[in-house]
């Protein structure tokens, strides 16, 4: 027999055993996935496989095959389960695609570790500084930033009557924001208008590197992580020196350069705390987490509510009569907008459709395996994932039209008791998967709420804004992070506007 023949008789029988003698059989799904990873990385490469999997769901139920040994789970139910924090199960391999190699030494961070132990023992010094309340010790940076924002609109767009590409200036706010609060100094991207220094390109290239790599993790090793020759687009090594020369500049020069605390002296005040745990490599893992994670989901959270505010004239309307009649301060402070009910309804409802991850969150099952509600058994070592987009269309937590952007599913329905509304309101702020669940969930969520929350409430307190037509559509693409593309607005000055401080 020929030996070409005989290996592709061989591959097939190999292929076959698996497919007819996996446990996971029982769950439907695409036909190649039941064979092969690459066809889960196919999809997320054409960037919006949040489509796929949606579609996915609501043809197969809530467990479709995605991979030879991947399930993915859209029961809101079992996400307790799933990510609990009593037991965590652990990380799939496809977080260890963003390790990083500086200079012939594989780095982890606190995105990437599998190792639970160790994720808890090295985010305990810094996890209380991400509360609620030690966030607001942040707002002065974040002011800083919003001023230079709205400055650089009224000169480049409102005083010219041209067209502004929010989907750039809202991601270029939030990288520099997160410079500000981080590092006390900005990036300089508002200043210029443009990403001349390429960071966003960098990160948008890392992420679609990342997010495809991701699902055959094997193919890491023969690309980045090739100890030979380095093949592919770049990944995070860039990070990891910009965050090192930070660190080294403020060591070698003092104290924060604005006269504001920022959060490298306060990761600095946890290596004087915690000598034996934090050391400089440290807090630049703790950097690389703000720099990295905080800036391009919180720009997303902000493109979402733009867009989708000035997609709908009746919520934008009710938007405008909040704010006008709150006559807050501007910039807009976080402890006047804890009465803004609508704006809370609207950045919810912004998050809620357009989540800023949009792949599976991936966990391994562990020993023991898993039963389902339906009574279907997960075998121990099976990787099983929730996306984001998948969960926050749970018509069954939601709501009815939960495609659709609206934010007074978030408010009392008419003749809706207290009680009723708060055990649904509840219900869907606890399934909200924006942020992820459990001892993983994002660390930084407060603080893009803030951010955004404080953004969004100055920018429509400020200018009267509106796209070029409402039957304008932005471009997105899933690359792990959801990234846009695509919002021109015209703006113009509010013309009853009396700004104070």
């Amino acid at each position: 027999m020929d030996l070409g023949l005989a290996i592709v008789i061989l591959g097939v029988s190999h292929f076959l055993w698996n497919y007819l003698s996996s446990p996971l059989k029982i769950f439907p799904g695409p036909f190649w996935a039941s064979f092969t990873n690459l066809w889960r990385l196919q999809d997320v490469f054409k960037g919006r496989c949040d489509i796929t999997h949606n579609q996915l769901h609501r043809k197969y139920g809530a467990a479709v095959r995605m991979g030879p040994k991947v399930l993915s789970l859209s029961d809101p139910s079992i996400i307790p389960n799933v990510f609990n924090s009593k037991n965590p199960w652990m990380k799939s391999d496809m977080y260890n695609v963003n390790d990083v190699i500086v200079s012939g030494v594989r780095l982890k961070n606190l995105f990437s570790h599998q190792d639970e132990k160790w994720h808890s023992t090295y985010i305990r010094p810094v996890k209380g500084l991400y509360s609620m309340t030690k966030v607001q010790d942040m707002e002065p940076g974040v002011d800083i930033t919003i001023n230079l924002f709205m400055d650089k609109l009224r000169e480049r767009f409102v005083k010219k009557g041209q067209l502004c590409d929010m989907a750039d200036y809202l991601n270029f706010f939030a990288w520099d924001v997160m410079s500000q609060i981080t590092f006390s100094q900005n990036l300089g991207i508002l200043e210029a208008g443009s990403d001349y220094q390429g960071f966003l390109g960098r990160s948008n290239k890392s992420l679609d590197y990342f997010a495809s790599i991701s699902q055959m993790p094997i193919l890491d090793l023969l690309l980045d992580k090739n100890p030979i020759v380095r093949l592919g687009p770049p990944t995070f090594v860039w990070a990891n020196i910009f965050s090192l020369e930070q660190l080294q500049k403020r060591l070698s020069g003092g104290t924060a350069p604005s006269g504001h605390t920022d959060f490298l002296d306060k990761f600095l005040e946890t290596k004087k705390k915690y000598p034996d745990l934090v050391n400089d490599n440290t807090i630049v893992t703790y950097l690389l987490s703000n720099t990295l994670a905080g800036s391009d989901t919180t720009g997303s959270a902000m493109c979402s509510a733009v867009y989708h505010i000035l997609k709908h004239p009746r919520v934008h309307q009710k938007l405008r009569d909040e704010l006008y009649a709150a006559k807050i301060p501007l910039p807009a402070r976080w402890r006047d907008l804890q009465g803004l009910t609508y704006l809370d309804a609207v950045m919810r409802e912004s998050m809620r459709v357009n989540p800023g991850v949009g792949l599976m969150i991936e966990r391994v099952v562990p020993e023991g395996g898993f039963t389902l509600p339906d009574g279907r058994f997960i075998p121990a070592g099976t990787i099983v994932g929730m996306n984001p987009w998948v969960i926050n269309k749970n018509e069954a937590i939601f709501g009815a039209n939960t495609q659709d952007f609206i934010p007074e599913r978030w408010l009392p329905s008419p003749g809706e008791s207290h009680e009723a509304y708060q055990a649904r309101f509840t219900k869907m702020k606890s399934t909200d998967f924006t942020f992820g669940a459990g001892p993983r969930m994002c660390m930084g969520r407060y603080l893009s709420q803030l951010e955004s929350y404080k953004l969004i409430a100055t920018l429509f307190s400020t200018f009267e804004m509106e796209l070029p037509s409402l039957d304008h559509t932005w471009h997105v693409t899933n690359s792990w992070f959801v990234r846009h593309e695509g919002i021109p607005v015209k703006m113009r000055e509010r013309k009853d506007l009396t700004v104070s401080a």
